[in-house]
C-alpha cells in the first residue's frame, strides 16, 4: 500500500506549493520536498536557479504557474529554462551556444569592468551596448550567466501584486498600506514633524505618469509661499504632501475628495514618496487646516502676483467674465441669478475670473450677492490690478504720451457702459474694450480691407476689418472711442469699441475676438476640473453691511410686472376691437361684442389703478437693504470659502501646468486640443518609479502610449522635462523621465 507524502513544511520557509518550499539563509537558497532538502544554490547564481526551476517542473513537483507566482518571474523565462533542460541537459545552463566556457573574446575584463560600472549607474542595457560598441545580445548573455550584475544600485523592486499583499496585511495593524509604523507612531506623539519623502523601487505604479507634471506644477507655484501663507498641517503629512496630492487628483480628473476612496491609497502614496495617502476624513481635516481663516485667500493673492511678475508679457490685456456656480444644496438659499448655459434663473454664487489672452487664470473673485460686472470691476478687480500688475507706465510717461494706457480690460456686453469707460480712462488711464451695444447702420463694404492678424496664441487669421472714430454715449458720459468692425462671410458686421488709442486696429480685433479663450476655459474647467462642485459643507454669516435686494421690494416689483403684462394684453385686445368694430346687423352678436368691450375697459381701468398704487408703493419701499435688516425667514448665508478657495487655487495651478506642458507638445501635427488629450492619457498611465541612489536620480519610466506618434511626442516632452534638472521636493534626487523600451528592466 502506497503511503502519501504528508504536506509537512518547516516553519520560516516560503511555500511554492503544499509539497515544495524554499528557505533562504546566509545568501543560500535551499529547496525542500516536504522536510527533505533536494537542491541549493547561491541567491545570485542565475544558471543554477534556472536549472532548479526547470527540474522542479519537469519532475512534476511544481507547475509553471506556481514557479511564476512564487519568484515573480515571467512565463517566457520559465519556458526557456524548460526547453534548455530538454535539449541540452543540465550542462546547457553553464556553457554558451558555441560550447565555450564563460568568458568570450568580445567582453574582455576591461570591457566587463566598464559595463559593470555603467550598470551600477542605472543605464539601460541598450545604452550600455551602444556605448561599449558590443551587441545587445552579447551584453544580455553576460548578465544572464552571472558575469555582470544588474541594478545593484537600486532598492529591491516591488510589483503591484506584492505591494497589494503587503498593503492588505498592514490593515490588521495601523491600517491599509500603513507600513511606516515607526514614523507614524512618532508623528502621533508629536516627535516627527512630517514624514520624510522616501521612494521605493516600484514597477507598474498606477497613475505614475502624473509625476511627469511635477516640474510644471513646481514652476507654476505649487509650493510658492505655501509654508508661509497657508495654515500649518501637523502630523504625518506636510503641506507639500497635501498640495501635491490635490494637484495630482485634479490632473487625474478625480473631481472630489470623496472619489479618492475608489483608488488604492498605497499606490497613490508611492507618487508622494510615502506609504499611503490620507483617508477622506483626514484629507478634509488637512484641507481645513491649510485654509483656516483667510490663509487660502492670501496664498491665492500671492500666487496671482507671482504669475503676473513672471509673465509680464501677458498682463497688458486681461479678460474678465462672470461664471455662475449653481448651488443645489439645502444649507442655504442664495439669491437667484440668470445662468446663460441653462437659460434659467437658478440659485448660486457668481465667480468673476481674470484671465490672460490665452485663457490662463490669474485670480477669481467670488460674490454671494452679485452686484454686477461693473461694480465688481470698480470695487474688487481694478484696485487689485493697479496694485499687482508689474511694469506699469509712470505718471510722467502717461503725461508724455496721451494715448498710452496702463493696461487693457476686455469683457462682454454686460460691461458696456460709456460712463465706466470714461471714468476708467480719466481716473486711472485704463483702456476698456467690449462689443458695441448700439452699433447703428452697417458700414459700406468697400470700407473693409483684408488683414492677416496674429492671434495671442501665435496663429494667423484673415479678417476683413474697418475702423472709424465714434461718439459713444450721450450727455456728460459721451466719449470719442475707436470703433472697429469685422465683416463676416455672411455679411454681418461685428462691432467693438475701445479706448485703447495706441494699438493698431488689427491688434484690437485680435484681442477682442480672442474672448472665446475664456469661454473655452470655463467649459474645460467645468468638464475636467469640476469648478462648479461644492467643496465645503457649511455656511457663514454675511457682513452686516452687505447690501442685498429687499424681499418686500422684489414682491412689489414682481406684482408690477405681472400687472403690466396683463394690462398690455388687454389694451391690445381693446385696440383690436376698436379698430375692427362689430356691425349692428346681428343684434345678439353686436350686444355680445359691446359687453366684452365694456368688460375689457373695466379691467383696464382696474389694472391701471392697481398699477399706479404699486408704483407708489415701490417708490416708498427701498430697493436695497443691509443683510442685518433681513427677516430671519429671508436671510441667506454664504458658503464657507476656505476649501473652495484652496481648491480653486490648486486647480488654477494644475490648469496652468497642463497648459505649459501642452505648449511643449504642440507641433505641426499636434494642436492644443490633441496635446491636452495626450496629457490626459499620460497622467493615468502606469509607470515605474526607480530611485537611482548612486546618481541621486529618481527615474520615472512611463509605459508606452497606444500609438508610435504619441510615443514620439512624449519622448520630445521628456527631453524638455529632463533638461530642467528639477529635484523632487524634500530630496536631492533629480527627476529623469523616459519611456519603457524593450530592454527596460
Amino acid at each position: 500500500m502506497t503511503q502519501l507524502l504528508l504536506p509537512f513544511i518547516s516553519p520560516g520557509v516560503t511555500n511554492i506549493n503544499l509539497r515544495v518550499s524554499v528557505f533562504e539563509q546566509d545568501n543560500i537558497w535551499t529547496y525542500f520536498l516536504g522536510e527533505f532538502p533536494i537542491y541549493s544554490h547561491r541567491v545570485d547564481d542565475q544558471p543554477m536557479f534556472r536549472l532548479t526551476i526547470a527540474q522542479l517542473i519537469e519532475s512534476g513537483a511544481c507547475r509553471q504557474i506556481e514557479i511564476i507566482e512564487a519568484f515573480g518571474i515571467s512565463k517566457s523565462s520559465v519556458i526557456r529554462a524548460q526547453n534548455k533542460l530538454r535539449k541540452g541537459g543540465s550542462e546547457a545552463f553553464f556553457i554558451n551556444r558555441r560550447g565555450r566556457n564563460k568568458g568570450g573574446t568580445v567582453l574582455t575584463p576591461n570591457v566587463l569592468d566598464k559595463a559593470q560600472s555603467l550598470l551600477y549607474k542605472g543605464l539601460q542595457r541598450k545604452e550600455i551596448a551602444e556605448d561599449l560598441g558590443v551587441k545587445y545580445d552579447t551584453l544580455r548573455k553576460a548578465i544572464n550567466d552571472g558575469r555582470l550584475k544588474e541594478n545593484k544600485n537600486l532598492e529591491p523592486t516591488t510589483t503591484k501584486s506584492t505591494r497589494t499583499v503587503v498593503d492588505a496585511e498592514a490593515a490588521d495593524g495601523m491600517g491599509t498600506a500603513c507600513t511606516r509604523i515607526e514614523e507614524r507612531t512618532s508623528a502621533a506623539f508629536g516627535v516627527c514633524d512630517g514624514a520624510p519623502v522616501r521612494f521605493e523601487s516600484c514597477v507598474d505604479v498606477t497613475k505614475g505618469g502624473v509625476l511627469c507634471a511635477l516640474p510644471a506644477l513646481l514652476a507654476n507655484g505649487l509650493v510658492e509661499g505655501a509654508d508661509q501663507l497657508l495654515g500649518a498641517v501637523k502630523g504625518y503629512y506636510t503641506n507639500f504632501h497635501i498640495l501635491l496630492l490635490l494637484a495630482f487628483m485634479a490632473l487625474c480628473r478625480i473631481k472630489t475628495v470623496e472619489k479618492i476612496r475608489g483608488h488604492s491609497p498605497g499606490e497613490f502614496g508611492k507618487l508622494l514618496g510615502l506609504d499611503r495617502i490620507p483617508e477622506v476624513r483626514c484629507l478634509r481635516k488637512k484641507m481645513d487646516d491649510l485654509s483656516t481663516g483667510d490663509t487660502a485667500k492670501r496664498w491665492a493673492s500671492h500666487l496671482s502676483k507671482y504669475w503676473m511678475d513672471r509673465d509680464t508679457n501677458w498682463t497688458g490685456t486681461l479678460y474678465i467674465d462672470g461664471h455662475v456656480r449653481v448651488y443645489h444644496g439645502g444649507l442655504t438659499k442664495p439669491p437667484r441669478r440668470y445662468v446663460s448655459r441653462e437659460r434659467l434663473c437658478l440659485r448660486g454664487t457668481t465667480d468673476y475670473w481674470v484671465n490672460d489672452a490665452i485663457g490662463r487664470p490669474f485670480f477669481v473673485v467670488n460674490k454671494t450677492v452679485d452686484p454686477g460686472l461693473l461694480k465688481t470691476l470698480q470695487r474688487d478687480i481694478v484696485p487689485r490690478l493697479l496694485k499687482d500688475i508689474p511694469d506699469q507706465p509712470t505718471e510722467k510717461e502717461l503725461n508724455t504720451f496721451p494715448g498710452q494706457c496702463r493696461f487693457i480690460l476686455v469683457f462682454d456686453r454686460e460691461g458696456y457702459s460709456p460712463a465706466f469707460f470714461k471714468k476708467m480712462w480719466q481716473k486711472h488711464r485704463i483702456s476698456c474694450m467690449t462689443y458695441h451695444k448700439h452699433p447703428g447702420k452697417n458700414w459700406p463694404e468697400n470700407w473693409f480691407t483684408e488683414h492677416e492678424v496674429r492671434m495671442p496664441n501665435g496663429e494667423y487669421l484673415t479678417m476683413e476689418l474697418a475702423e472709424m472714430g465714434s461718439l459713444v454715449g450721450s450727455g456728460k458720459n459721451a466719449m470719442w472711442m475707436r470703433e472697429v468692425r469685422k465683416l463676416t462671410e455672411s455679411g454681418h458686421q461685428t462691432s467693438l469699441i475701445s479706448t485703447a488709442y495706441e494699438l493698431p486696429h488689427t491688434q484690437l480685433g485680435a484681442r477682442m475676438f480672442s474672448r472665446w479663450c475664456q469661454e473655452n476655459f470655463f467649459r474645460y474647467m467645468m468638464q475636467h476640473f469640476a469648478i462648479d462642485l461644492l467643496q465645503e459643507y457649511g455656511t457663514d454669516d454675511l457682513p452686516d453691511t452687505e447690501r442685498v435686494v429687499n424681499p418686500a421690494w422684489r414682491v412689489l416689483d414682481r406684482s408690477r410686472n405681472s400687472i403690466q403684462n396683463k394690462l398690455r394684453y388687454r389694451r391690445a385686445r381693446f385696440a383690436e376691437m376698436t379698430m375692427h368694430p362689430e356691425t349692428n346687423d346681428n343684434a345678439a352678436k353686436y350686444e355680445k361684442w359691446m359687453t366684452k368691450k365694456a368688460e375689457l375697459l373695466e379691467q383696464i381701468e382696474q389694472y391701471e389703478s392697481e398699477l399706479n398704487r404699486l408704483k407708489m408703493d415701490i417708490k416708498e419701499e427701498p430697493k436695497h437693504i443691509t443683510w442685518i435688516e433681513l427677516d430671519e425667514k429671508n436671510k441667506f448665508f454664504r458658503l464657507l470659502p476656505g476649501r473652495k478657495r484652496l481648491m480653486d487655487t490648486v486647480r488654477m495651478i494644475a490648469y496652468r501646468a497642463e497648459t505649459a506642458m501642452a505648449g511643449l507638445l504642440k507641433g505641426p501635427t499636434v494642436d492644443m486640443a490633441a496635446a491636452r488629450r495626450l496629457l490626459q492619457d499620460l497622467y493615468v498611465t502606469e509607470a515605474d518609479i526607480l530611485p537611482m541612489l548612486k546618481d541621486n536620480c529618481l527615474k520615472i519610466r512611463v509605459h508606452n502610449a497606444s500609438r508610435p506618434a504619441a510615443n514620439a511626442s512624449l519622448t520630445r516632452l521628456f527631453h524638455e522635462l529632463n533638461a530642467t534638472e528639477i529635484c523632487y521636493p524634500g530630496t536631492d534626487m533629480r527627476l529623469r523621465y523616459e519611456l519603457m523600451s524593450k530592454d527596460s528592466g
